[in-house]
């Protein structure tokens, strides 16, 4: 298990608070028009991997209901992208963690999500269903990840793969590792190292998986920003907003909103996998 900061100096030269940030609905109304957002069907769960490459699975959101999800496919690195809880209670920990270690993947890559309070400093102290719990119990909650690698505002690498993961969010409610729209989200995405091949955040960027049963965009403008014009991933893995479930792609980056569960929760969203060739 690893959980290493990434102390790389980064700068927003190429990246800065766009004014309409905080209505992320309004904005794209604008940028749509000249944005590339391309539909993508995933890849058959049964689709041969091709000699010489590695294949990821992606799941999200998946908020204790492992026990009612299909067998996942075949892989050689599990990639989930937080709320894999509903409210980070230890006992949610602890099984969440015994379903990993049943899982035969190499890897497996974790980061938490707006529901996994415990692991929180913020909402471990502001949420009532944290004070049952003596603070030794909920200190260094990721450290119950003995299955898995957890990253948060950190990397890791992969049979060659540059991963970086991050749980943070525009705010949503008083759920976990939320921050203010524009500079605040932005010092965030700052601390992301250009060269990563593939990034994991639990929120959507703008325009890519994102949109909402009310129509409304939920992504961050800044994060959309920072992929395309800094960081420049091959892969963008995500959740958060479950009715965005899907694919899509800029013609560069591919977008993967990998939420298992649905609007109400129930976890029949088929994981999405996709192969790279190994880093020669």
């Amino acid at each position: 298990m690893a959980h290493t900061e990434t102390k790389a100096d980064i700068s927003d030269s190429h990246v800065t608070v766009h004014p309409l940030t905080d209505k992320p609905t309004k904005l794209w109304s604008k940028l749509k028009v000249k944005s590339t957002v391309n539909k993508v069907t995933p890849l058959s769960h049964d689709a041969p991997k091709p000699e010489g490459h590695t294949r990821f699975v992606c799941v999200s959101d998946t908020h204790s209901q492992t026990h009612k999800m299909d067998p996942l496919p075949d892989g050689d690195v599990l990639i989930h992208a937080g709320d894999f809880t509903q409210q980070g209670l230890p006992k949610e920990v602890e099984e969440f963690n015994d379903w990993l270690g049943t899982l035969p993947y190499k890897h497996k890559i974790v980061i938490a999500g707006n529901h996994e309070l415990s692991f929180d400093p913020v909402t471990i102290k502001s949420w009532e269903c944290m004070q049952r719990y003596d603070e030794s119990e909920l200190k260094d909650m990721y450290l119950k990840l003995t299955n898995c690698t957890y990253l948060e505002d950190s990397e890791t690498n992969v049979l060659g793969f540059r991963i970086y993961g991050s749980p943070w969010q525009p705010e949503f409610f008083d759920w976990s590792f939320n921050l203010p729209r524009g500079q605040p989200m932005l010092d965030v995405w700052n601390k992301i190292p250009e060269g990563i091949d593939i990034l994991i955040t639990h929120g959507p960027p703008l325009g890519h998986g994102d949109k909402t049963m009310s129509e409304q965009r939920a992504g961050c403008m800044e994060l959309l920003n920072t992929i395309q014009k800094r960081v420049k991933p091959r892969y963008h893995i995500f959740g958060h907003i479950h009715e965005g479930y899907g694919v899509t792609s800029d013609g560069y980056t591919t977008y993967i909103n990998a939420s298992t569960c649905t609007l109400r929760y129930r976890p029949i969203n088929k994981p999405v996998i996709f192969d790279l060739p190994n880093p020669s």
